[in-house]
């Protein structure tokens, strides 16, 4: 809650394409959360990637949130708006000493480590932490760097991250051996998406963040630089990833089940949020609701003991 113990949350989607049934549900819980106690809703477009920095896009995704009932309160924010105040946090980092340059290519970095059993992402070996001044000058010549944050050592107490998630509850992660130094902007200047969503939150207020179980590996990391920018914790809740029937999660760039397609699929929002609603419990089979209909219903309570993820076929929607 912020200082008028009023909780303010936010919806953050990515406009890389049209929203799909995984992102409403996500959207709908987020909303659903901050409302039944009486909240605000944040609205930020993250389109720090100018691969997804589609304004047709960035209308279609606002247009459907409005058509499913989601509203919000302030904004709409634009992450590719706000990189002053993201390089103004990297220089913070900078001047503790916390960042270096990165020169390891993507497929380099493949080569030499191994993927984190949880989510798939890369542990970072720390081949650009002790480059001497005369050794970055001399790859500088040859490629630009990214920008890498300096992670305590594993045996330091600080490198062990504790939350509970609202949703999966108590949660530990050693940052220095389950993600190791992590970016904090690409080689190509792009800032990363750990830097920007903990500079963001904290500014825009956020004090309760709702996404997909794909993120909740990022807790951890977003934790650890909201410790050392100073800024404050939100409280963490995830939603069950929707997956095709052969297990691949939904995605914007395969189409799947997109609200363009849906919107032509069903008689009206209702069976969309009435469907959303029953595959995590709030709503009983076959209702039709509106998603305001839905907020004496919520509580954290009723998602606990949720699945990482809920199949979706064809006749989700039937």
């Amino acid at each position: 809650m912020n200082d008028t113990g009023e909780v303010v949350g936010r919806l953050a989607p990515t406009p890389s394409g049209r929203m799909h049934l995984g992102n409403a549900l996500s959207a709908l819980v987020a909303w659903l959360s901050a409302r039944s106690s009486g909240g605000s809703m944040v609205l930020r477009i993250e389109d720090l990637d100018p691969r997804a920095r589609d304004p047709e896009a960035a209308s279609l995704i606002m247009g459907d949130l409005a058509w499913l009932g989601l509203d919000w309160d302030e904004g709409p924010y634009f992450q590719s708006e706000r990189g002053d105040l993201y390089a103004g946090a990297i220089a913070r980092l900078r001047e503790q000493g916390l960042t270096y340059p990165c020169f390891c290519t993507r497929s380099e970095l493949h080569a030499a480590t191994a993927p984190h059993a949880s989510d798939g992402t890369y542990v970072y070996q720390g081949t650009c932490r002790n480059l001497t001044p005369e050794e970055i000058e001399e790859r500088s010549a040859g490629r630009p760097p990214a920008t890498r944050l300096r992670l305590p050592d594993a045996d330091d107490p600080s490198a062990v991250i504790r939350f509970t998630d609202l949703a999966y509850g108590p949660r530990r992660e050693n940052i220095a051996t389950e993600c190791g130094d992590f970016l904090v902007r690409r080689s190509d200047g792009v800032v990363a998406y750990q830097l920007a969503v903990v500079v963001d939150d904290a500014l825009m207020g956020v004090i309760q963040v709702v996404r997909g179980h794909d993120l909740l590996g990022s807790v951890a990391r977003q934790m650890h630089l909201q410790r050392l920018l100073g800024f404050p914790t939100p409280a963490y809740g995830h939603v069950p990833l929707l997956v095709a029937p052969d297990g691949r999660r939904l995605s914007k760039r395969d189409r799947d089940l997109d609200l363009g397609a849906v919107r032509n699929m069903v008689r009206g929002p209702e069976v969309v949020v009435g469907r959303l609603a029953s595959a995590i419990g709030l709503a009983e089979e076959g209702e039709e609701l509106r998603a305001d209909e839905l907020v004496p219903r919520f509580s954290w309570d009723a998602l606990r003991n949720l699945p990482d993820s809920i199949v979706v076929g064809g006749d989700f929607l039937a």
